[in-house]
Formats: C-alpha cells, sequence, structure tokens
C-alpha cells in the first residue's frame, strides 16, 4: 500500500477560493404565523375591499383582526367602495405582522414595521409594503374614534410658537 505523502497539495481554502466575489446572502422570505391568519372564535368575519375583518365586540369598542394582502392599497382598494378620496377613519392598536406605508394629504409619510404600536390619524392613503400581509389589531368605536380616544380628527402638524 502506499503511504500518503505529508507533503500534498493543499485545496485552497473556501474564503481564498472565493476572493473576488461577492457572497450574496440567501434570503428567506418571512412566513406570515398559521396562528395570525386562522379563524377568530366569536367574532364577525367579512371581506371589505380585499381585507378579511373579524370583528367583536368588547364594552363599548370593538376590537378587529384586519389582514390586508400583499398588493393592497386604499385608493385603489377602499376608494371606490366608500366615496372619499383618503380613509377617513382612525385606526389605533398593535400592527402584530408586516409592513405598512401611510401618507397623509400634505406629504407627511409614516412607515410602520411589526411589531409597533399605531395610532394612524384620519386623512390618509396606506399599502401593504412588501409581500407579506398586515395584519393589525385594532380598537374602535366605529364613527367616534378619533374623539373618543383623543385623536385629531384630520391629520395635522401642532404649530409651536
Amino acid at each position: 500500500m502506499a503511504k500518503k505523502s505529508s507533503k500534498a497539495k493543499k485545496k485552497p481554502s473556501r474564503g481564498t477560493a472565493r476572493l473576488g466575489k461577492k457572497k450574496t446572502a440567501k434570503r428567506t422570505a418571512a412566513k406570515t404565523p398559521a396562528s395570525l391568519l386562522a379563524t377568530v372564535r366569536g367574532a364577525d368575519h367579512r371581506y371589505i375591499g380585499h381585507v378579511r375583518l373579524d370583528v367583536g365586540r368588547a364594552g363599548a369598542a370593538r376590537v378587529k383582526r384586519m389582514i390586508y394582502p400583499p398588493g393592497f392599497r386604499w385608493s385603489k382598494d377602499m376608494k371606490p367602495i366608500t366615496g372619499t378620496d383618503l380613509c377617513m377613519h382612525a385606526h389605533v392598536g398593535f400592527l402584530v405582522h408586516g409592513e405598512i406605508h401611510i401618507e397623509y394629504a400634505d406629504g407627511c409619510v409614516i412607515e410602520h414595521k411589526a411589531p409597533h404600536v399605531i395610532a394612524i390619524e384620519p386623512g390618509h392613503d396606506g399599502w401593504v409594503v412588501g409581500s407579506e400581509p398586515v395584519v393589525m389589531i385594532e380598537f374602535d368605536f366605529e364613527g367616534d374614534t378619533a374623539a373618543r380616544l383623543g385623536m385629531p380628527n384630520a391629520h395635522r402638524h401642532d404649530e409651536k410658537a
């Protein structure tokens, strides 16, 4: 039997062999946990403008789980239903999953990425960012949400003297 020479050529290490080449990180797409999309027991279920709503009562308020699909944009999906140029509803709650872009009439832009507490004033357009759905838990008082929660009835910047 022939012995292996201790002076055998070594293969270049991975790092040496890859010099000059960019490593591309493999991106793993975030997966929406099934429990976030499961039917909410004890809630009323409906779809409005591609948005899935699960609504339950809690005292004088409503608790809503809203699922906005990838590609959702308020001005495209909801404007034809509501007949208003912007969403005139206040959204208060918790962004559980995904990312949203909010744009007000004055050009002010706010982006929220889960997990995040949200307070979105009336008078906005908004859309889902990326390929994952947005899942939000909201608390509201129907048309009286802004007033009951001490929010302005429209987006504005406070002027300081």
